[in-house]
């Protein structure tokens, strides 16, 4: 997967007919497949070219867009030609430029190249495939952020101010003898503690990051007849769940992808809880339930107002009060059965649509997406939050050894063993497992 000296060609745009299709050639040897395809030998820099492009099994006039080296995506010579999007004639392209010499590219084998050549980093890189697989404007912005290189700006600011801070305590080591320092004591602690706040911050937002880049799951419970399914279909805007007036109509988990706060939220309906099911395929129903709730980034948890509160929906509040939760009083226009200051919950009435806007903010709120829209997380990628956390773990320890005054050694070492983990995060040090696990997500063409 790491070969980079030969010539890789690929159709770039999606599967299906279409009104362009792109196929994008990389590598030494793509000016003269160029000319093969095309007849022609010469082309402008970056500069459309009209031209026909002849195939074994078809040809078509195209437009050819050439990118000499290293002022392209991947840093070699690119050749990009654009064709009617016929899948039949886009694949008869791409094997007269095997038949010339190329070699079908391996998923994410482009953007790979653009990495190790230099035109990208690892951080811009990831982002490359989470902006292609964004479904929100929230999830684009977020991953055009880190391929602008917010986040490595970031990263290499912090790692400045530990390179800086090494080669201090490295310059006290080797004039040890001559009792030079370079640094105090006192001042290392203060200047490791300043750079964990910067990784701190980095880390405040990561969890609202993360479920802006992976979605979430929101769980609707409660028991049977509460309003569920009529919620679930108001908020998925259709009528995905059979909604009646018998109880335990529905048996199964539904879900339905929406946006909510500008991420992809997965709504997942389910079977009505209560202590006493009527056979065994409602226990079932119950039992899957139970689990989704427990697995859900958050549950919902619908209590019907013009009902009196029960056993069955005092076990559902203590049950979601563990974790992330929004209580809807359901059936809003209806008269309320219960004092609303027993239990707060969110007036609801979905049927008519009041409290929809209300219960999207409290879930987004709930996810900890309330300031996203005016600040885009810099960290969304588990990745990088487990490479922070390891690297914020070294620089306590350091703190810890300055701090305790110990040999300005074990402080040095600790350092490096954070820097280590920020290079990591940028792919500055790079791992081979890391890189075969971030590319083969790609798809091929990218």
């Amino acid at each position: 997967m790491f070969q980079t000296d030969d010539t890789i060609v690929a159709i770039a745009t999606p599967a299906g007919r279409g009104g362009i299709g792109v196929v994008r050639v990389s590598g030494p040897d793509a000016q003269r497949i160029a000319t093969a395809l095309t007849g022609r030998e010469r082309f402008g820099p970056r500069h459309a070219t009209l031209v026909r492009v002849g195939a074994r099994d078809a040809s078509d006039q195209a437009i050819l867009i050439s990118f000499p080296a290293p002022f392209s995506y991947t840093g070699q010579d690119v050749v990009e030609i654009s064709a009617h999007g016929s899948p039949v004639l886009l694949h008869a392209i791409v094997r007269s430029a095997m038949e010339s010499g190329a070699r079908l590219a391996e998923p994410g084998e482009f953007t790979l190249r653009a990495y190790l050549h230099g035109r990208i980093d690892l951080v811009q890189a990831e982002a490359v495939e989470d902006l292609i697989a964004a479904v929100t404007p929230l999830q684009a912005r977020a991953a055009f952020d880190q391929l602008e290189g917010t986040l490595t700006e970031r990263i290499k600011s912090i790692d400045a101010a530990l390179f800086d801070l090494a080669a201090r305590l490295e310059a006290s080591l080797d004039f040890a003898g001559e009792g030079y320092h370079f640094i105090e004591p006192d001042r290392v602690a203060t200047e490791i503690g300043t750079i964990i706040d910067s990784i701190d911050v980095l880390l405040h937002d990561a969890r609202a990051g993360r479920v802006v880049r992976e979605g979430a799951q929101v769980v609707i419970v409660g028991r049977p007849n509460a309003g569920k399914s009529t919620l679930f279909n108001a908020l998925a805007g259709s009528g995905r769940a059979i909604v009646t007036e018998i109880p335990g109509t529905t048996r199964d988990l539904l879900t339905e992808t929406v946006e909510i706060g500008g991420i992809a939220v997965t709504l997942v309906d389910t079977a009505g809880i209560r202590a006493e099911p009527s056979d065994a395929v409602e226990t079932e129903g119950i039992a899957r339930a139970r689990s989704a709730a427990q697995r859900a980034d958050l549950a919902v948890l619908v209590l019907d107002r013009s009902r009196p509160l029960s056993g069955d929906d005092d076990v559902l509040l203590q049950s979601v009060r563990k974790s992330a939760h929004v209580v809807v009083a359901s059936k809003a226009d209806l008269p309320s059965a219960w004092d609303d200051g027993i239990v707060f919950g969110l007036p609801v009435a979905a049927t008519a649509g009041e409290g929809l806007p209300q219960l999207r903010d409290a879930i987004a709120s709930g996810l900890g997406l309330v300031d996203t829209h005016r600040d885009t997380p810099a960290v969304t990628n588990i990745r990088h939050v487990e490479l922070l956390d390891r690297a914020r773990a070294a620089l306590r320890r350091s703190h810890d050894a300055a701090a305790a005054s110990m040999p300005e050694e074990f402080v040095a070492a600790d350092i490096t063993d954070a820097r280590a983990m920020l290079e990591e995060i940028t792919g500055h040090r790079s791992v081979d497992d890391t890189l075969h696990a971030i590319f083969d997500r790609f798809c091929i063409g990218k």
